[in-house]
């Protein structure tokens, strides 16, 4: 028996034929039922909307209502409960009518028994709940927002919900066929043969879908499960895109390292060469070239490192529109006669935090690239403007965000790109130029810089299309004050003070200790921060100023050295020196070119001057 009794509803205008509706129920075994009479259609429609019983009996005639009409109005209330129609007599026509109704059973009065009556609500409640619980199913892929569709055994598509649907229209088509393997009768029957399921993507027009084709082998049909992946595989690009640029950066940055320490030495010596052949002309030349050419090799080296973002630079507000006024006349000239150059300025542009000379550098380099594309003559377009991103642009860029940002535009009418090359042109050292015509660093140092002022670049080109680069920097909007710049410098000097030379490169240690000798200072020298100690421990009381390089062997950094020094003796002076920029030390140690650090290469005139103005200056020294 069942813990709760069965809700009726009895719609009978006959108190007589409740009655005994009543007693039929009541003599039913193992079923308790609650049976409620009303005898009007006004008060059967307030019960339906209480919606509190488990079947509704409607007479087919009860006053002046028809009880096919109160049927009919059940249907459009969407009652959770079937209803069964009550009739005097056995007639075909009103018991076919009750049934097109949405009557789930129809029984004649004077024939039913407790049996009967049992018998025909359990099964209208059973039959509800089964056609209840196959509505839920039947909606849960129609409603679903991914595209879902079923194919037969022969590979005949036999459904498609409404999202499928809408995935076909949007490439403009009335049928999935075009989006789905070329081959699906084949996946169907060898998905269906091996109960496994299958993963396909396809294509169109540049929209990229993921297919699961699983099999119902108990009812041998393949369901198919798609979805758009354009979005995920454009950011899976790009995401690789960024890991493999901060690879190649590492790389770079450590190889500008080590031919800094190596231009280093070759500066210095040719230098020392210079100076005690000062009246032999023949060698004044070729040591000149050496020199000269030791500062072009610095150049590309300082490319190298702006690449990784490790140069330095020097930050104050800058207008865009005054960078582009302040190249657009040697632009011109560059571009020739055949190449037009339009410039496009937004007024009242705001301002972005970062160095003028870097960013001239990064106009130039891309019209220098458009120039080489343009072999025939055409446009350079330069714009700026303003842009607002709210917090969905990442969805098509990993380094977008939301907030307010200027917008530089590069744009010409040239040979463009084809998606091979596109997807590498920010790599360092790649080119399609000639061999000898371009060191493949030109835009390598443009995605740089970008990167190193906070911004992004989004790329557009098309074989015969021209290139077009969009350049984003955040705008002066909570950005931070600059850097003070550092003194300036006097006429270099010598002295007899004391000085602990730390750099693990021998030749380079050798060439400073020699230099600083020459100028009269007194030098130990060390090859790593654990001899450095060893040396500090000797002689602390005669040393004035620790000259070390940032990257060392043996476990203690040019960093780690200064700071143990310094909290034994706070009034040493100390100069940090490397390949790197000073930010590579990390935001929470203030070295600044000028003050206390000193970038490689550096001639030794440099040098020397360098170290004069720290044991000048007054006070504690600039550290930590």
């Amino acid at each position: 028996m069942s813990d709760s009794p069965i809700r009726v509803l009895l719609v009978e205008d006959d108190e007589e034929d409740f009655i005994v509706t009543r007693d039929l129920f009541g003599a039913v075994e193992n079923t308790v039922y609650a049976v409620d009479w009303v005898a009007t259609a006004r008060e059967a429609v307030a019960c339906f909307e209480e919606r509190r019983h488990d079947v509704y009996l409607i007479d087919y005639r009860f006053g002046p209502s028809d009880g096919l009409e109160l049927l009919q109005l059940a249907q459009t209330m969407r009652l959770p409960a079937p209803l069964i129609m009550l009739t005097g007599q056995g007639e075909p026509e009103v018991d076919l009518a009750a049934v097109r109704a949405g009557a789930a059973d129809f029984l004649i009065k004077g024939e039913i028994t407790a049996r009967s009556l049992e018998r025909s609500v359990r099964y209208a409640i059973e039959r509800k709940h089964a056609e209840t619980a196959i509505e839920k199913l039947a909606a849960f892929p129609r409603h679903n927002p991914n595209p879902v569709v079923e194919f037969s055994s022969t590979g005949r598509m036999t459904y498609s919900n409404e999202a499928a649907d809408s995935m076909a229209h949007s490439i403009g088509d009335s049928s999935l066929a075009p989006l789905l393997p070329p081959d699906i009768m084949q996946v169907v029957a060898e998905s269906l043969r091996t109960g496994n399921t299958r993963q396909f993507q396809t294509s169109r027009e540049a929209r990229t879908f993921a297919w699961s084709f699983v099999p119902i082998p108990e009812m041998r049909v393949v369901h198919g499960y798609a979805s758009e992946i354009t979005g995920r595989l454009h950011l899976e690009a790009q995401l690789r895109h960024s890991v493999k640029m901060e690879a190649v950066g590492q790389l770079a940055a450590g190889v500008a390292h080590d031919f800094n320490n190596i231009l280093t030495v070759i500066h210095g010596h040719a230098e020392l060469l210079l100076e005690a052949l000062e009246a032999s002309p023949e060698h004044n030349k070729p040591l000149t070239q050496i020199c000269l050419s030791a500062d072009k090799a610095g150049s590309l080296i300082r490319q190298l490192l702006m690449f990784s973002r490790r140069q330095v630079m020097q930050s104050r507000h800058i207008d865009l529109n005054e960078v582009i006024h302040n190249v657009t006349r040697m632009l011109r000239r560059m571009m020739g006669e055949e190449i037009a150059v339009e410039v496009i300025e937004q007024a009242g542009l705001p301002s972005v935090y970062g160095d003028m000379g870097m960013m001239e550098q990064v106009l130039i380099n891309l019209a220098v690239n458009a120039r080489d594309a343009m072999r025939r003559g055409g446009k350079l377009m330069l714009a700026t403007s303003v842009e607002t991103f709210e917090d969905s642009a990442a969805m098509l860029n990993p380094d977008a965000r939301a907030g307010n940002f200027v917008r530089l535009t590069v744009s010409d009418t040239g040979c463009g790109m084809d998606p091979i090359t596109l997807n590498r042109i920010f790599e360092p050292f790649f080119t399609t130029k000639a061999v000898g015509k371009g060191t493949g660093l030109g835009l390598a140092t443009v995605y740089a810089i970008v990167q190193q002022h906070q911004g992004w670049i989004e790329v557009e080109s098309a074989l015969g299309a021209g290139t077009t680069f969009n350049i984003y920097l955040p705008s002066t909007i909570n950005i931070a004050h600059p850097l003070p710049s550092p003194p300036g410098t006097g006429k270099v000097r010598g002295g007899d003070e004391t000085i602990l030379v730390v750099e693990d490169e021998a030749a380079l240690r050798e060439v400073v200790t020699e230099i600083l000798s020459l100028y009269g200072y007194q030098v130990l020298a060390a090859s790593s921060g654990v001899e450095a100690v060893k040396v500090w421990e000797l002689h602390h009381e005669s040393i004035d100023l620790l000259l070390t390089d940032m990257v060392m062997p043996e476990g203690i950094s040019g960093r780690e050295l200064g700071e143990r020094l310094l909290s034994a003796a706070p009034a040493l002076k100390v100069v940090y020196t490397s390949g790197y920029s000073p930010g590579m030390s990390g935001q929470d140690f203030a070295l600044l070119e000028g003050f206390n650090f000193l970038p490689k290469p550096y001639p030794p005139t440099r040098l020397a001057e360098m170290v004069r103005d720290c044991l000048d200056a007054p006070g504690e020294p600039v550290a930590a």
